[in-house]
């Protein structure tokens, strides 16, 4: 992968993207939001545990939540998509809100059935706001020039690992200094303020304007020829972001693995620590280059960097040597997610960004609950260095089924409707085209 310190591309910094106008707000009432994605997991394991004294229906409460909120979030974007996130946005934030302290309620109650917690668990996810889905979306709108796109994908993917780094301390020390239903509550103001903050933005007002005009010319366009569903238009990212999740779930379990094995459990939180700090410098990294190679070819060299750091890192001798393959494992996470987005992004008409996006987390959230659960089944009867291997596999898989040849002609949608002064950039040989 070759880069270029081509002069236009030096004024595309993370600096110039916080400045652009109206992009701090959303930005910021975004990140604020999902840190309660962060505080919320955690904080309804400990408050339904804390109720019930089971951990089994704490574990059930989590995955059903967790399965809802991933296995819908394509038809919660499909909604702000059609409607606008001004219009959409709120009502699922005002519900999510409203079902997080109304769960936080119901653990109060002495002898609080346990399937009550779980079911309403189940519809809390169902109502989570794709906060995530429709910030990228209000940047591929902002920003034409795909080099400060590319800086703004990896300079919030970074803030997001960081969220989901510090939203678990926070859920623990709320339950430590208050009690675990504190958690949901926090959670529920979070999402409350950075929702409705990002729903009532000049970015979000100007974003939906763009994405209506775009999606009465695709249906004029699509009236004859039809269109091609999201899901099939996004094969190579989703592969990737599929392949991603699964390695990461997998791959997490197995540092608990080994650190017991090595009779120190308490290092686990190095390790991953190690893995999101390698994923937040190679994403600032990975952003404040300018590459000269399609997002299409960087993907699965990505991708298959993440599987070759770790398919060995279960011969490690020592933990020490754990948390450096860790380390170097973690560059490639967050460079692969954004590149993910940005072929997302380009592959579909602006009318359907939202979607696309969370096509993307989908697939990856989805990997990552099946590497645990498969993996899980894995350790214990399979010895630890070819359980690494094995779950090196479904990156190196997705790598193969990301390759894909570059097609002639115009892309679909994005390309086209991007004007402006920096319209130009978006099509120099030094930025990301994708056809």
């Amino acid at each position: 992968m070759s880069v270029t310190p081509s002069a236009p591309s030096r004024a595309a910094t993370y600096r110039a993207v916080l400045r652009t106008p109206h992009s701090r707000r959303p930005f910021a009432a975004a990140l604020l939001g999902r840190l309660s994605y962060g505080v919320v997991p955690l904080a309804l394991i400990l408050t339904v545990q804390a109720a019930t004294g089971s951990y089994a229906s704490a574990g059930s409460a989590m995955a059903l939540f967790g399965l809802a909120s991933v296995l819908l979030s394509p038809a919660r974007a499909a909604l702000i998509d059609r409607y606008g996130a001004r219009r959409a946005l709120p009502p699922m934030t005002l519900a999510y809100a409203a079902l997080l302290v109304a769960l936080a309620a119901v653990t109060r109650w002495p002898d609080a059935p346990a399937a009550l917690l779980v079911g309403a668990a189940a519809v809390t996810g169902a109502c989570t706001p794709p906060l995530g889905p429709v910030v990228r979306a209000v940047w591929s709108r902002l920003l034409t020039d795909r080099q400060l796109l590319q800086r703004a994908y990896s300079l919030d993917g970074v803030a997001e690992e960081l969220l989901y780094v510090s939203g678990p301390l926070l859920a623990g020390l709320l339950a430590t200094l208050l009690l675990p239903a504190a958690g949901l509550v926090v959670g529920a103001a979070l999402i409350l303020v950075g929702g409705l903050g990002l729903a009532t933005s000049t970015a979000v007002r100007t974003s939906d304007a763009a994405s209506r005009a775009s999606a009465d010319a695709v249906r004029d366009e699509g009236a004859a020829a039809g269109r091609r569903p999201v899901a099939r238009a996004l094969r190579a990212p989703i592969a990737a972001a599929a392949g991603l999740g699964l390695c990461i779930g997998a791959v997490e379990l197995l540092i608990v693995a080994f650190a017991d094995q090595h009779q120190r459990p308490a290092a686990v939180s190095w390790v991953l620590a190690a893995l999101s700090a390698g994923s937040a410098v190679g994403g600032l990294a990975y952003g404040a280059v300018n590459w000269l190679t399609p997002d299409r070819v960087r993907l699965p060299l990505l991708v298959a960097g993440l599987g070759l750091a770790l398919a060995p890192a279960g011969l490690s001798p020592h933990l020490y040597v754990l948390i450096g393959a860790a380390g170097l494992a973690g560059i490639f996470v967050a460079p692969a997610l954004t590149t993910a987005y940005l072929i997302a992004d380009a592959s579909v008409p602006e009318s359907d960004r939202t979607r696309a996006g969370a096509w993307v987390n989908t697939a990856f959230n989805a990997g990552a609950s099946a590497g645990a659960a498969s993996f899980g089944l894995l350790v214990g009867r399979v010895p630890l260095p070819v359980c690494f291997a094995l779950a090196a596999a479904p990156v190196l898989l997705a790598a193969a089924l990301s390759i894909t040849r570059p097609k002639a002609g115009k892309r679909p949608g994005p390309a086209s409707s991007r004007s402006g002064p920096a319209a130009g950039k978006a099509n120099e040989p030094s930025t990301a085209q994708v056809s």
